[in-house]
Formats: structure tokens, sequence, C-alpha cells
């Protein structure tokens, strides 16, 4: 499991419900070489990883947010998101935001149920 790369809690229980801190694409302390697709499956990785960490897992997602630098973007992370999920579709948001920590151009947050 991945730290944090700032002062927060990766993953918040409360009752029945995990809110997991926005992940991005690092492994090993670095942001994963490879660009956009190495970044989203990885930070697919570690938030499916957060959520195995405290007995959820991804058709236990609720809600998710991503977090774009390029909206062009928007398609190929459609795909991977696909991809990372099967047929399960929890509700989403996707913004464009100007950066993002260690430079990674994508970002996942979420809110999943818990066991």
């Amino acid at each position: 499991m991945t730290k944090p790369v700032g002062p927060y809690t990766p993953v918040v229980r409360s009752g029945d419900v995990l809110y997991v801190s926005g992940q991005v694409g690092i492994a090993d302390g670095a942001l994963v070489a490879g660009g956009l697709d190495a970044e989203v499956v990885q930070a697919m990785a570690n938030l499916k990883s957060q959520l195995e960490a405290n007995g959820s897992e991804l058709t236990d997602l609720i809600k998710t947010t991503l977090f774009l630098v390029d909206m062009d973007d928007y398609a190929r992370v459609n795909e991977l998101y696909v991809e990372a999920l099967g047929d399960h579709r929890p509700a989403r948001s996707c913004v464009a935001v100007a950066a993002l920590p260690i430079r990674a151009s994508f970002e996942i947050e979420a809110i999943a149920t818990a066991h």
C-alpha cells in the first residue's frame, strides 16, 4: 500500500461507509513511468488496495470523483476506468484541474460501502 503524499488519512471509515482520499499513479514512492495509461492503471490498483485493506472492494464503490489535468484524456480514462471496474457503475463526477500532486495527470477519490 502506498504512503500518502501529504498530511491526510488515506481512508476514513464512518459507520458502514469508507471515504478514500485521492489516489494517483504512485508506486514505490514515485509516479509510475508510462504516461496516462500507466498512471490510471496504478491509481485504480492503489484504490483497490486501500479498499481491500479496509474490508471492501471495487464493487462496493458508491461514488467516485476523477480529476484530470487534461480533459482531452477523458475518453481514454473512461476506457481504463471501465476495464478496472467491469460492469460496476458507481455514481461519478469528473473535473479538470490545473495541476495534481507529484505532477500526476489523473487522480481518483471514492466513497464505498464497508463490510
